[in-house]
């Protein structure tokens, strides 16, 4: 069957994919680019029409959101003024495409998405977005390392992950593909020499942010998807006003370091050059000792702040 000047088949699963970084980006064109040419997969792509980095799971409530068709060779896409969670959500409702996808997969993102910086993910949340409604997800990022990295990365990068992919949708066909969780992927920056497959566990690494007061928006540099900077004074700035009302005073965040913890986390399998596969829930259960404090804490908090005794 042929829609929209593409062809569907009803033997071959289908592929949502949505992003962070815009429908422009490198990494989703990459993705579909290999999706697509694998010749395994019927392909939809519903990502933000613009960048939507670390808006985490952020949703819209109150304004009605446009979807416009965009031109991706062999897949179906439009661009959404939304968020990367009002896209899966959009994308999985039935109301723009006529079938639910097998799998979304929200990425490549430009930038790895390991540690507490899943928290702030708006990649992640778009895979979140499809667990959340029972539909079987990943997501993807790509270590980008300035200076290092070039777009053809996110092919190799697409390329490696193929395997999972094509692995989890046998699974989701056999019906034994687990409901209780959905899938962060990060590939090293190096991934032509990357070590194999590692599933890991979430770590608490973290980039320690900062402010300092400006006078322009173009004044320190841009804050990149990758939770890095750049000082270009040519970059072209997503708001570029001159200077801010004399009543109001304008401040820029800034990395003022990086905190990892060792061990058998994401964030360090990654830098051992390992592709990490993380599962992850939606929970945000606190750890043991947090519970234990509590529990004993809490029975005298009546008794000896109770407004009788204050």
């Amino acid at each position: 069957m042929e829609k929209n000047g593409v062809i569907i088949s009803g033997d071959r699963p289908t592929v949502m994919v949505t992003n962070d970084d815009g429908i422009d980006a490198p990494g989703l064109r990459a993705l579909v680019h290999v999706l697509v040419s694998s010749n395994r997969f019927n392909v939809l792509v519903c990502a933000p029409d613009s960048e939507k980095s670390a808006v985490s799971h952020s949703v819209t409530w109150r304004n009605a959101v446009s979807a416009k068709a965009v031109e991706i060779s062999g897949a179906t896409a439009f661009a959404v003024s939304g968020t990367p969670a009002d896209c899966t959500s959009l994308g999985i409702s039935k109301a723009l495409f006529s079938s639910i996808p097998d799998l979304v997969i929200s990425g490549i993102n430009m930038g790895s998405n390991c540690g507490y910086h899943i928290v702030y993910s708006g990649t992640v949340a778009g895979a979140r977005e499809a667990f959340l409604n029972g539909v079987p997800s990943v997501s993807m990022s790509y270590d980008w390392a300035g200076g290092r990295s070039n777009v053809n990365d996110f092919i190799l990068a697409a390329e490696a992950c193929l395997p999972i992919i094509s692995a989890i949708l046998v699974e989701i066909k056999k019906k034994t593909y687990p409901q209780n969780c959905f899938l962060n992927i990060d590939v090293p920056t190096n991934v032509v020499c990357h070590k194999g497959y590692r599933l890991t566990k979430q770590g608490k690494s973290v980039a320690k942010m900062g402010w300092r007061q400006v006078t322009s928006d173009s004044q320190g540099g841009k804050m990149l998807s990758t939770m890095s900077m750049e000082m270009s004074s040519s970059s072209n700035f997503e708001s570029d006003a001159s200077s801010a009302p004399h009543d109001h005073l304008l401040f820029k965040r800034e990395v003022r370091g990086l905190h990892v913890e060792d061990g058998d986390t994401d964030y360090c399998s990654l830098q051992e050059g390992y592709i990490t596969i993380t599962p992850l829930g939606a929970l945000s259960h606190a750890e043991s000792d947090g519970q234990a404090y509590f529990k004993e804490w809490l029975p005298g908090v009546a008794e000896q702040y109770s407004t009788s005794a204050l």
